[in-house]
């Protein structure tokens, strides 16, 4: 039996373990809940041998939508003591379900069209709360209407720990809950983790929103985390273009999604630091960019966006001089890079799908194959951890985890079809 037969068992197993009957865990332990991202990617791996159940998936998280629109990063639908902060931290006054009051990077317009070129159209219901999900985005994360989306807590980027976010922190002062403890820590290594000063801050912030009553004018106005990232803008931008195909294809008009996708169009060059030569994230309290790229830096082609495309494959190839695998999620030159420590340098599955899904598309092939093999030499080397050691290609982070298994049955085991 070969390798590749092996985890592709192994993943379907991790898939199966981390089932919860109509939501998929991240990983035992360290997250015991529904996580959004993670859980649209976990559709895309159910959908190679259980197409009802990617559904469901997707279902599942769209029930938890609040009225505003918004989609939480965390669905609360059992109790758990292996996890903090838990609901009586966000105190979102929501409780069928308990939810986070921040999102993630909206994926599931992406997802939900490569699932109906698989299977069937969604319904209608759930075209129109993904939707009011984009409305939401551009609504609460861009009230000014500048084409690029703001977060209001490292989290909300999906990659909570990188070094982009340290200046804009550094304003906050610790929480008041200073003395909690940490459960990530009786599950992973601390040095894979966020170090403690940045868990107090990001405490914080979650005080300062639930404080106001999660009013995401009032976020907007006062959050001193206000930053526009690269990463989220592109999944957004990507994720409109598809919602434009299912619409079209549901009959629906797309009117607004098509002035959506001309602003963020339109926007998105704001991110474009010269002197670093890649998309960095922009600090909108103070109009600065981040001083390094970063995985997302390459996210550009998957969002249609190729204006740099020529030195975003060149900065690719000296990172490549650095890093025994690719990408790294920060620029593995800068002294801030740490290969072990939680989105500061490993290299994570899903993002290496995207940046390879928009290098195919605007024919960088060489660079996209590039990215699948090294994904699949990770996995077929050190498993199905959270993320990757770019120098070493050991694992980093929680074990048997459901996004890693997905990618590797949806795409890193085999030779990815036209998309």
């Amino acid at each position: 039996m070969s390798a590749a037969t092996d985890r592709t068992r192994e993943a379907k197993t991790i898939l199966l373990e981390n089932d919860r009957g109509t939501y998929t865990v991240p990983t035992e332990g360290l997250y015991p809940f529904q996580w959004n991202w993670d859980s649209l990617f976990a559709a895309l791996g159910w959908a190679q041998f259980d197409l009802p159940r990617a559904w469901a998936e997707i279902h599942s998280l769209f029930d938890a939508q609040w009225p505003s629109g918004m989609v939480p990063h965390i669905v609360f639908w059992s109790d758990s003591s292996s996890y903090f902060p838990g609901p009586e931290i966000w105190r979102t006054g929501r409780n069928a379900p308990a939810s986070s009051g921040i999102s993630q990077p909206p994926v599931a317009a992406t997802i939900v069209k490569l699932l109906s070129e698989m299977d069937h159209l969604p319904s209608l219901s759930l075209y129109r709360s993904i939707e009011r999900w984009h409305q939401w985005w551009h609504r609460a994360r861009d009230p000014e209407g500048r084409g690029i989306i703001a977060i209001s807590h490292p989290w909300e980027s999906g990659r909570d720990n990188l070094p982009d976010w340290d200046q804009p922190l550094s304003r906050i002062a610790s929480s008041s809950n200073g003395h909690h403890q940490r459960r990530d820590l009786d599950h992973v290594n601390p040095d894979m983790r966020p170090l403690q000063a940045d868990y107090d801050r990001y405490l914080a912030l979650v005080d300062q929103a639930a404080t106001v009553g999660w009013d995401d004018t009032v976020i907007a106005q006062q959050s001193p985390f206000w930053v526009a990232d690269p990463g989220l803008s592109a999944v957004l931008l990507r994720a409109e273009r598809d919602l434009i195909w299912l619409g079209t294809a549901l009959g629906e008009p797309t009117d607004a999604a098509q002035i959506r996708v001309a602003r963020l169009e339109s926007g998105f060059e704001q991110f474009w630091n010269d002197k670093v030569g890649a998309y960095c994230s922009l600090d909108l309290r103070n109009g600065q960019h981040a001083e390094a790229g970063t995985s997302a830096s390459f996210l550009a082609p998957y969002a249609g966006i190729v204006n740099h495309t020529e030195q975003l494959l060149n900065e690719l190839e000296a990172w490549s001089q650095t890093c025994e695998f690719l990408v790294p999620s920060f620029d593995p030159r800068h002294p801030h890079f740490e290969p072990l420590r939680y989105w500061r340098g490993p290299v994570w599955c899903m993002v290496n799908y995207m940046i390879s899904t928009g290098l195919n598309e605007i024919g960088a092939t060489q660079w996209a194959e590039r990215l699948r093999t090294d994904t699949a030499k990770l996995i077929t080397k050190s498993g199905m951890p959270e993320s990757f050691n770019p120098i070493t290609g050991g694992p980093v982070g929680g074990q048997d985890f459901t996004w890693t298994a997905a990618l590797w049955l949806a795409w890193a085991s085999h030779q990815p079809c036209p998309m």
